[in-house]
């Protein structure tokens, strides 16, 4: 975890979260049907993809590769 500090004297702190498009998904699954929602498979997968790039836009997350062997 890197601690950094910015001018005005304010500490933030750094963390590694993992973000997967699939659990996004399932969340936006299980909310839209408790909202009374019956949403499709290809809608659950683009509101994910849109999600995933809004946090990407918003400097919220950094998009990070994984290198499968």
């Amino acid at each position: 975890m890197d601690i950094k500090q910015y001018k005005g004297g304010d500490v933030v702190k750094e963390i590694e979260v993992v973000i997967d498009t699939e659990e996004i998904a399932e969340f936006f699954y299980n909310e839209l049907i408790r909202r009374g929602f019956m949403p499709t498979k290809v809608e659950l997968e683009e509101i994910a993809d849109i999600t995933f790039d809004y946090l990407i836009e918003k400097c919220i997350i950094d998009e990070e590769y994984e290198i499968e062997d």
